[in-house]
C-alpha cells in the first residue's frame, strides 16, 4: 500500500514532508477543496472514499498564534501525473504507507497514517494499492485563537526536521 506526499522547503535549512493540505476557497465545501487541493499539489486526480479523520495544532506565523482544524480524507487516485504538481511542493511522490512514520515530519500526520493504516488494508486486499490521505487547513476565524507570539511557550514547531 502506498501514499502520496509532498516536500516543501519552510526555510533556508528545514524541509518538511507533510499530507497535502489548503486552505478552502470562497464557497467550497471541505469535499471541493481537498479534491482541489490534492489535484494542484500532487498532480492527481482522486476520488474521496470516506471522511477519515481530524487534528487540530497551533503554531506562530508573523507574530501571532494560530489555531488550525485539519480534516482528513481517504482518497483513491483515478487519474493524473505527480509531475504536475503545482509549486507548493518541490518534490511529490509515492511512499509505502508503512514507511511514512519513518518520512513525514510531523507527530500528528505520522500518527494519523498509523491509525489509517486498519482501514486501508481490507481494500488492499481487494486490489487498491495507492491511497492519497489528503487534509485541509482552513484558518480559524476566531479572534480568541490568535495570540502575541510572546504569549506562547515554547518554539512555535519543534516538530521540523531536516530530510
Amino acid at each position: 500500500m502506498e501514499i502520496v506526499i509532498g516536500r516543501r522547503r519552510r526555510d533556508r535549512d528545514i524541509v518538511t514532508w507533510t499530507l497535502p493540505k489548503g486552505t478552502p476557497d470562497p464557497g467550497e465545501t471541505t469535499e471541493e477543496t481537498a479534491l482541489r487541493e490534492v489535484r494542484e499539489e500532487t498532480g492527481l486526480d482522486v476520488r474521496i472514499t470516506a471522511p477519515f479523520d481530524s487534528i487540530h495544532y497551533t503554531f506562530v506565523q508573523g507574530g501571532t498564534r494560530i489555531h488550525k482544524t485539519v480534516h482528513y480524507f481517504l482518497m483513491e487516485p483515478t487519474g493524473g501525473d505527480l509531475g504536475r504538481h503545482d509549486h507548493e511542493f518541490d518534490d511529490v511522490r509515492w511512499i509505502g504507507l508503512h514507511d511514512a512514520t519513518g518520512i513525514l515530519t510531523f507527530p500528528t500526520e505520522r500518527a494519523l497514517v498509523d491509525k489509517a493504516i486498519p482501514a486501508l488494508e481490507p481494500a488492499a486486499r481487494s486490489g487498491t494499492r495507492r491511497w492519497s490521505a489528503v487534509c485541509l487547513i482552513p484558518a480559524c476565524r476566531n479572534p480568541a485563537c490568535r495570540t502575541r507570539a510572546r504569549d506562547f511557550a515554547g518554539p512555535p514547531d519543534a516538530a521540523h526536521r531536516a530530510a
